[in-house]
């Protein structure tokens, strides 16, 4: 049977989509098989597309899962998405980069197309078309604003394509993932001489009904990781656009993209998380397998332990900012402004962080080539730092948040947040609500509800700890953050950076509010789990969390406290050997429907509803 023939589009009833695709990866990482070592090794070596393991997420029906239900897909929740996109990145991450840039490359006509619009480009996506999104041009990086390519109206005849004239783009696009072998491109161009804000339309650009003269493919551009990525350009020749061409207003376009990056930067963090699970995973098995002198594996000698323990912590803080910003697309999205920046800007960070640690317990083995099973950990070392970069660099995103310091100290002074948005935002196992694209904005009004409920999650942790439901130990780290919380947001509500002239301060305290947000999303999807539901719950994996964030946030943190990364080391060392995920919070984030879950202390009641 051929790859392209293998079966996997009909899914089983009621079967998880992530486990379903894990076990149909996992079982084609034989020899020979598109997604072997070896194979994966060669295409990187060649810098060759991987055009086969691509196909078989195709005949999986993963493209379903990039088109919203009500254009005719399987997408309903982000969370899927991010699980799945995860899967194929804890494999490989080339071929997640080359086969989810269609998701990228689709949402902003999810968000802003018509109705007739958004169905037509379901169903071809469906039937295997791949879409792009061109917005960076060669001299102008990130800055939008300053876009040459051009789309302007005439008054000419039917071009050779059979196109009606009226339209016509005309410019070039570069360093954009998958655009030479995209059937269809989103395109930002400049529709208005003057640019600014509103001078800009974005375009779904069908290059089938484009002439060969109107349009030139760029080369490949040599990168430093996925190397096999169709990373290149292309250049519009006066190339006219079809009637139905346009997504949303013309002048919209920078609006729309801004607001379409609020959703697509939640795909860029599953690949960090996948990157991240993958790194981990090699060097938990190295650990194990390596014997010293004296006959001892590697992983019995504590600052190995001391080492993996981290690692895993800093993945689980990713993680858990992660899964809340991923939920908030649906149950917070009017403050996805500010959650996505957050996730963004920290999580490929926090895996950047666990890879060179991990590189640095592996040594010269982290570097061995792909005939050696350790050479493994140098392609992830190389292919994960491009992912900082997409969708925005870690620099522009906290820009981004700094832009909004104001509002987030004033919610947070105020004690004013979401409290039903944040109870869907942080309890992993329900289904989320629809995701409503009008409730998208580019700054959020209300702050950021993660963070401003601090103080109430710290008391009802208190509260627990009280009844014997929680330890004191973890009610005393919930407390701790909760003060450095407080002190992060004074020092935001005095800060005053001028724009385009921010001095490192500002990007030092954006970083401080992503080590509070992380550790905030963890505190709260522990409440919102079953694990406290009786005395002697694990909080292993939340305790690991805090003691991570406190400790990069410049806190001191007990050598007693600092254990929590030898109890997490042996939690991921007692997992099966395998490509399967390593120790993962949603293990631990278990449903229990009907379950008693207390409630927060009576002095915090009315607190957290307000």
């Amino acid at each position: 049977m051929t790859t392209a023939a293998r079966p996997g589009s009909a899914h089983l009833a009621g079967a998880d989509p992530a486990e379903e695709l894990t076990a149909l990866l996992d079982g084609l990482t034989g020899p020979g098989e598109p997604f072997s070592v070896e194979a994966l090794a060669a295409l990187d070596r060649a810098e060759t597309f991987p055009d086969e393991a691509c196909r078989v997420l195709d005949a999986f029906g993963l493209p379903r899962y990039y088109v919203p239900v009500e254009h005719g897909g399987a997408l309903d929740d982000f969370s899927v998405v991010m699980q799945l996109l995860r899967g194929v990145s804890r494999v490989d991450l080339t071929v997640a980069a080359a086969h989810g840039k269609t998701y990228l490359g689709a949402v902003s006509t999810w968000i802003a197309g018509d109705s007739g619009q958004a169905a037509r480009l379901g169903q071809r996506i469906i039937d295997g078309a791949v879409v792009s999104c061109a917005l960076t041009e060669r001299h102008h990086g990130s800055d939008l604003l300053a876009g040459e390519v051009v789309g302007t109206r005439t008054e000419g005849t039917a071009g050779s394509s059979g196109v009606s004239g009226g339209l016509r783009l005309s410019g070039e696009k570069w360093l954009i993932n998958n655009v030479t072998r995209a059937d269809l491109v989103t395109v930002l161009a400049r529709t208005d001489e003057a640019g600014g804000p509103l001078g800009f339309s974005l375009f779904l650009v069908d290059k089938e009904q484009l002439a060969p003269d109107q349009y030139t493919d760029l080369p490949k551009v040599p990168t430093y990781g996925i190397r096999g990525a169709a990373i290149g350009g292309i250049a519009f020749h006066d190339a006219p656009l079809a009637d139905g061409a346009l997504v949303g207003r013309t002048g919209q376009g920078v609006e729309i993209i801004l607001k379409s990056l609020h959703v697509t930067r939640t795909g860029c963090v599953a690949m960090s998380l996948g990157a991240g699970d993958h790194a981990l995973g090699l060097a938990a098995r190295f650990a194990a397998r390596t014997r010293t002198q004296s006959g001892r594996s590697l992983a019995e000698l504590p600052l190995v332990r001391a080492e993996l323990g981290e690692a895993t912590a800093t993945l689980l803080l990713a993680e858990a900012t992660s899964v809340v910003a991923v939920r908030s697309v649906h149950a917070l999205t009017g403050e996805m402004s500010v959650v996505s920046a957050v996730a963004k800007a920290s999580v490929p960070a926090y895996v950047d962080d666990l890879i060179a640690r991990l590189f640095h317990l592996l040594g010269p083995h982290g570097l061995a080539g792909p005939g050696d099973p350790h050479g493994e950990f140098a392609k992830v070392e190389r292919d994960h730092r491009i992912i900082g970069i997409f969708d925005g660099s870690s620099l522009v995103n906290r820009n981004a948040l700094i832009d909004q310091f104001p509002r987030l100290a004033r919610a947070y002074r105020k004690g004013r947040w979401d409290a039903a948005g944040l109870a869907a935002a942080t309890t992993a196992r329900t289904a989320p609500g629809p995701f409503r694209t009008d409730s998208l904005n580019l700054i959020s009004s209300s702050g950021a509800s993660v963070v401003a409920s601090l103080p109430v999650a710290a008391a009802e942790v208190r509260h627990l700890a009280d009844e014997g439901l929680a330890s004191e130990g973890l009610a005393d780290l919930a407390a701790r953050l909760h003060a450095t919380a407080g002190r992060l947001h004074e020092d935001m509500a005095g800060a005053r950076f001028a724009p385009r002239a921010v001095p490192v301060r500002g990007f030092e305290l954006a970083e401080r509010f992503e080590l509070c947000f992380g550790a905030a999303a963890a505190l709260h999807l522990w409440l919102r789990g079953a694990e406290h539901a009786g005395a002697g719950a694990d909080d292993t994996w939340l305790r690991g969390c805090l003691v991570k964030a406190l400790t990069d946030l410049g806190e001191h943190v007990e050598e007693t406290e600092r254990r929590v990364h030898g109890e997490l080391a042996d939690a991921l060392l007692a997992r099966p050997a395998g490509p399967g995920a390593p120790y993962s919070l949603l293990d631990r984030l278990a449903a229990a429907p009907g379950g008693h879950r207390p409630g927060p202390a009576p002095d915090t009641q009315e607190a957290s509803a307000s």
